[in-house]
């Protein structure tokens, strides 16, 4: 089966890992479709070119680069036409005009499109992105969503068409070394590396701290608007000793860092506009053999399941108590440690995401 993926996501390259494992299973030729850079508040990152076995990875314009709603390949019908594809994968949010001009130049080639999608909250667009969406969402012969809430926001809009959950890139677990947890007498950190922004529950942190023995430290790994006010914080309630910050690290540095915490903890509160889609660095931390917690905010129980504890949001004293039970039972965070690793084998590996989304491929073109 041909299939041509369009992402402007695999310009990073560690994802690329994922095109390596579907283009080694059977019967799949595999052509992946980037542009030379992506823009966006963050800067310009150029396509880096890591891991390219066994597939093709061809550079195409984008128009309009740095715009998620209206960029789009304006070259692609013409490539298209010279691939001849059977399939189609647009990794693009469905309201997007490239997802729609992407359908349109598969439809020109009598080929058949799916789609990705993160989002977990309904948003209503303006016309023309509305009228897009609903021929996306009329036209595509499957979905793939990261999380089980984009498949409820879809089907509500109209969406009739197959839906698998599949998150849109695994780890290579060659990446995370999996290192036995250490329990050591009267120490224990505390790790939460992430943005430091309201709605990642980072006060929790602090309250749940001072509920816990006087040994507990905490690691802030990250940077974000709450930063200064959190130092600010640490200082008035006298936890200086037991509080630190450090710089955000390259993803690279991450899994060693991951082998110095007893617990990594992401206490995600929803807003109004915002509920966590995903929670990747659960699963960096599980691979590492480092046990976690999180909030039963958006996807993220469904990602740790019974290889990690989950907190009602908001809940300081729910949180504290998790913690103080992995305190007092080191043998809970052993077989947290298993549960969790096995669990990322099982499930978000780069060659396990890349087999369910080649099942995927195999499903629609068995469907006339």
């Amino acid at each position: 089966m041909k299939i041509v993926m369009l992402s402007k996501a695999c310009i990073v390259g560690t994802y690329q890992r994922k095109l390596e494992e579907i283009a080694a299973l059977p019967e799949v030729s595999l052509t992946v479709l980037v542009p030379p850079f992506w823009k966006d508040e963050r800067g310009v990152m150029d396509l880096e070119v890591a891991h390219t076995n066994g597939y093709d990875l061809d550079v195409i314009p984008l128009r309009f680069n740095g715009n998620f709603h209206i960029s789009y390949y304006p070259t692609l019908k013409k490539r298209l036409k010279l691939l001849q594809p059977d399939l189609v994968h647009i990794d693009e949010e469905p309201y997007n005009y490239a997802t729609y001009h992407a359908l349109r130049a598969t439809q020109s080639v009598e080929a058949k499109a799916i789609f990705f999608s993160w989002q977990n909250l309904s948003r209503n667009y303006p016309p023309p992105f509305a009228q897009m969406e609903r021929y996306v969402l009329k036209h595509s012969a499957h979905a793939i969503c990261g999380n089980q809430d984009s498949v409820a926001v879809w089907q509500a809009k109209g969406y009739r068409g197959p839906t698998t959950v599949i998150p849109q890139f695994g780890v290579d677990p060659a990446l995370y070394p999996f290192k036995w947890p250490e329990p050591k007498p009267d120490a224990f950190k505390i790790a939460f590396i992430g943005r430091l922004v309201e709605e990642k529950g980072v006060w929790l942190l602090l309250d749940a701290l001072q509920k816990l023995p006087d040994y507990v430290t905490l690691d802030f790994v990250g940077s974000g608007p709450l930063e200064t006010p959190l130092k600010q914080s640490v200082v008035t309630l006298g936890l200086t000793e037991r509080v630190n910050f450090i710089p955000w690290m390259p993803s690279a540095e991450l899994p060693a860092y991951m082998h110095e915490p007893d617990v990594m903890v992401l206490p995600s509160i929803s807003r109004e506009n915002w509920v966590e889609q995903f929670g990747r660095v659960l699963v960096e931390a599980m691979a590492c053999g480092l046990p976690v917690i999180c909030s039963d905010c958006g996807e993220m129980p469904n990602v740790v399941a019974d290889a990690g504890l989950v907190v009602p949001e908001n809940d300081v004293e729910a949180l504290a108590a998790k913690l103080l039970a992995l305190i007092e039972r080191p043998g809970d965070r052993l077989a947290l440690a298993t549960k969790g690793r096995q669990r990322v084998y099982e499930h978000f590996t780069q060659k396990a995401v890349a087999e369910k989304t080649v099942t995927v491929y195999q499903d629609v073109l068995q469907t006339t």
